[in-house]
């Protein structure tokens, strides 16, 4: 059970907490969005619930409440760059199918 940042996402994480000045790293959880159903949240966090999951990867913590940790255990965080666009990328093995837009999945 894991959830880990390529090298790419994880430099781009740790400039965004410089940046903010604050911050004990990254929330990654799931909300009820989209055409297939479920989307990828990410938010920075300052302080963990008693019932988070946390992760460390690449010197980066990523926190994850018990309901979305079942949507995302295995899940790989990437930063992509194409032409103009960047963001962030979730290679999830538990998804099955994603909406044309990549926005949301369904399990």
């Amino acid at each position: 059970m894991a959830i880990t940042l390529t090298d790419t996402a994880a430099n781009r994480v740790v400039g965004f907490l410089v940046n903010r000045g604050t911050g004990i790293g990254i929330r990654l959880s799931v909300q009820t969005t989209g055409c297939s159903g479920l989307g990828y949240n990410m938010e920075f966090v300052d302080s963990a619930n008693d019932d988070d999951t946390i992760f460390e990867d690449n010197g980066v913590k990523v926190i994850v409440d018990a309901k979305s940790l079942i949507y995302l255990d295995g899940t790989e965080v990437d930063f992509v760059k194409e032409g103009l666009n960047e963001g962030f990328e979730f290679n999830n093995p538990n998804a099955k199918a994603e909406c044309g837009c990549g926005e949301s999945f369904t399990v």
